[in-house]
């Protein structure tokens, strides 16, 4: 089987435990999922079958929508409710006052990555270090949030919608939003609502799989991770040539140069994804994704 599962993860599971569960469903070894979703956090993690694990990049690379409920007065050492509480503050804070210290957060910002990340710091896992007390410095990274907005507010939890860049961590926005406030703050619920163009309302669960037989029906193919991308068709010499990873010559002027276009051939299957070479005339192979 190849395809996107689009999974609504349950609370309490990883991602990677996620990936095992289909795993043992389909019997199938090529399996992977596209943007990790902390154990905390439940909704939209896009799993990825067969030769779709190919184009598994270009899904986590797209942006995100999450619904966030932080509380604020208390601040961990996790940014969420999983971790230590290493402050509490209390809390003086208006809808108003919310709602400007929200507007500072719109746009391209900076973030520290929280110590209780999986990034690697000499090829160690910065949480492992966190574990043991060891605290490193962390180079702040510039996320885009395009858009954030207040769903509610019931003192001390404030619940927000944010849609932003990939690589942005919630946790983090939650714990620089309190900051700003003076207050303090941390996660204490986290769903999300959208990976690119795939939403909640596509996502089917764990046990909706449990009891398929046959899971090709909720596969969606290849080519809806790369709908963003222009598509050109091949002809049957073309589609062979790129197919063993050769170029094909062109000297269409039509074509941006280096960018990505799905490349089909005349049936409408997806050979590969190609770029144009404008100084060489010709189509190069980026990605070949037939087998």
């Amino acid at each position: 089987m190849d395809g996107i599962l689009v999974i609504n993860k349950p609370q309490g599971w990883t991602s990677h435990d996620v990936v095992g569960r289909v795993r043992r469903l389909t019997q199938q070894k090529r399996v992977g999922h596209a943007g990790t979703l902390d154990p905390m956090a439940t909704g939209v993690l896009l799993v990825c079958l067969g030769r779709a694990t190919r184009v598994a990049e270009y899904l986590t690379a797209s942006d995100k929508t999450y619904r966030a409920v932080m509380r604020l007065g208390v601040e961990t050492d996790t940014f969420d409710a999983e971790g230590q509480v290493t402050a509490t503050h209390p809390v003086n804070v208006g809808e108003s006052a919310l709602r400007s210290a929200l507007e500072k957060f719109s746009g391209e910002i900076e973030q520290i990555p929280p110590m209780y990340s999986a990034l690697k710091r000499d090829g160690k896992p910065l949480y492992k270090l966190a574990r043991k007390g060891v605290k490193v410095e962390r180079a702040p990274r510039r996320v885009t949030i395009h858009e954030i907005t207040l769903r509610a507010w019931q003192s001390p939890d404030a619940t927000i919608d944010v849609r932003c860049s990939p690589g942005t961590y919630i946790r983090s926005l939650a714990h620089d939003i309190g900051a700003a406030l003076g207050c303090g703050a941390h996660l204490v619920a986290l769903t999300r609502l959208a990976s690119g163009s795939f939403t909640i309302d596509d996502a089917v669960t764990l046990e909706d799989l449990t009891g398929l037989q046959d899971l090709s029906g909720l596969l969606l193919p290849l080519d809806a991770a790369l709908q963003n991308l222009p598509a050109i068709t091949l002809d049957a010499d073309q589609t062979r040539r790129i197919a063993l990873g050769q170029v094909i010559p062109s000297s269409d002027a039509g074509p941006l140069p280096d960018s990505l276009y799905r490349a089909y051939d005349i049936h409408g299957k997806l050979i590969a994804l190609i770029a144009y070479d404008a100084v060489a005339q010709v189509w190069r192979p980026k990605k070949v994704l037939i087998e």
